[in-house]
């Protein structure tokens, strides 16, 4: 215990107190890093890449009518098996964990692209989401096992870069490999990169022997937990647009959601070794990160697709370059994401940037809904970037607090609990601020004559726009700004919360030695 004490500097309460962590030579650490951020961009690319491939996909395939399952069951597969995928690596052993779900995400890849009909590529795309839930999570918690928080600054702006280049050059690659090689090749290009992370994970990474499991894995949470995340994914996906929210349907699936999850809690309290021990929320700084995190991902990924979609109809940009019309947030966020990262290191504090990022959030929020028809690229690129840099501040730090208030047996249920609130709030956004968007767009377009371009007055791009007459594309513009206004001014209210549980955050001392020591700086 009083090891334990050592490395919180004696200060935290026992739920945030930190265990030891192994000393790793820097040298081992970038290359292992090399290919942990290759196996990062597979998983942030996949979706950019295949979106842009879905048109070709469907016609020469065909079953339009089950389009959107080829991202859902993607999308369900990834979070259900996410803490599952954690817990595992915990119990067995970090490294073959990690090894296997690129196998799985590699042989999706490779099934996908061999897909002959629509119910083949559905299928397939569930396989590799599988293997999907355990990129992200093995990614994290590998860099958690092997870099002390203290230390973890230094590869905050690698991560944060990879997360740019995924947004900005996926659009990109897919349109040009659908263009050049073939829909199918959106998919096989999965296959080289993963080769290449898998071949320099198992030679150059070294981790712990781990004890055996000492418990059996718990099914019966797993699957309540499978469930639960299912029917929550499902709502956010189908509601508004498949089904009324007030449909039988919805209504069905937000009780299977809630017994579901209300049942997983309750077993969790019972079993030997539960897939996300209830110990860890005990930690206040893990909680308040679950929640700040939840709130980033509602954030980012509304942004993410409300932003083009308004600079492509209102301000009459090209879609084909989509991923560089973030390019202001984007790199807002490298560059701070970078510079946090190297003051947290250097001075082991860090709860002024949670509270700093949570204030840029909401300001370049409500900045955004102030967008109208006359708003310039130049005063959209400044409330972006303003918006950029307050996710700089959160994103990788979630995760830096949120590990470090675990003990090491729990790095991989940290990980995955971060990365499973995050991709939450990445569905609610999604979900909530696309139903005010449209619901807004659509009644300003009736109020304003907009006539037969209301049917689908949310999926107007900016050629189609073009052959509109004046009155209606004029309706239309003012819609979209109205539309993004309301999206806009809810995210700015909901990222209040994040900023209220920032300031709430404890400044536990991170694991690890600051500069002054002489960890892994022998070689």
């Amino acid at each position: 215990m009083s090891d334990l004490k050592k490395a919180a500097g004696g200060t935290a309460a026992v739920a945030d107190r930190p265990a030891a962590q192994p000393e790793v030579p820097q040298r081992s650490v970038r290359v292992v890093m090399l290919a942990l951020m290759i196996t990062m961009l597979l998983a942030m690319l996949d979706n950019l890449i295949v979106g842009t491939a879905m048109p070709t996909i469907v016609g020469d395939l065909g079953g339009m009518e089950h389009l959107s399952w080829v991202v859902t069951a993607y999308t369900l597969a990834t979070a259900a098996s996410t803490p599952i995928w954690g817990k595992l690596g915990d119990m067995y052993g970090r490294k073959g964990i990690f090894l296997t779900s690129i196998v799985i995400f590699l042989a999706g890849s490779a099934l996908s692209g061999m897909a002959q009909d629509m119910g083949q590529l559905i299928g397939f795309r569930a396989v590799q989401g599988l293997g999907a839930g355990g990129l992200m999570v093995g990614v994290m918690a590998i860099i958690g096992d092997l870099v002390p928080p203290r230390e973890r600054g230094k590869y905050q702006g690698m991560m944060a870069g990879v997360m740019a280049i995924a947004m900005i050059g996926g659009p990109l690659v897919g349109g040009t490999i659908t263009d050049h090689l073939g829909w199918r090749w959106s998919f096989y290009i999965n296959l080289p990169l993963g080769a290449i992370a898998l071949a320099m994970v198992t030679l150059v990474l070294h981790l712990p022997k781990r004890k055996g499991a000492q418990g059996k894995i718990d099914y019966l949470g797993a699957g309540l937990l499978t469930l639960g995340i299912t029917a929550i994914v499902l709502v956010t996906t189908w509601g508004g647009t498949e089904y009324d929210w007030n449909s039988a349907a919805i209504m069905e699936l937000i009780a299977i959601g809630v017994v579901s999850l209300v049942g997983f809690v309750f077993v969790e309290t019972k079993a030997a070794e539960p897939i996300i021990p209830l110990r860890v929320f005990r930690s206040r700084n893990f909680t308040l990160m679950a929640v700040v995190g939840f709130v980033a991902g509602f954030v980012m990924f509304g942004a993410v697709l409300f932003l083009p979609l308004y600079q492509q109809s209102v301000q009459g940009a090209s879609a084909t370059n989509s991923g560089l019309l973030l390019l202001p947030m984007l790199l807002a966020m490298m560059a701070v994401s970078l510079i946090a990262g190297r003051v947290t290191t250097s001075t082991g504090k860090y709860k002024i940037f949670p509270v700093i990022g949570s204030v840029l959030m909401v300001t370049g929020l409500f900045l955004l809904s102030r967008m109208d028809v006359d708003t310039t690229r130049f005063t959209s690129g400044v409330y972006m970037a303003v918006l950029g840099a307050g996710m700089g501040f959160l994103m990788q730090i979630t995760m830096l607090v949120a590990q470090n208030s675990v003990e090491m047996k729990d790095m991989g249920v940290a990980s995955s609990g971060a990365t499973l609130f995050r991709s939450l709030g990445s569905s609610f956004g999604v979900a909530i601020m696309g139903a005010l968007f449209t619901g807004r767009v659509q009644d300003e377009m009736v109020a304003r004559g907009g006539g037969a371009a209301t049917e689908k007055s949310a999926q107007l791009d900016a050629a189609s726009l073009a052959k509109l007459p004046d009155a209606a594309r004029e309706a239309y513009q003012f819609a979209v700004s109205s539309g993004t206004h309301i999206a806009f001014l809810v995210g700015a209210s909901v990222a209040l919360i994040a900023l209220v549980a920032s300031v709430f955050v404890k400044e536990v001392p991170l694991r690890g030695a600051g500069p002054a020591t002489k960890q892994a700086e022998s070689v």
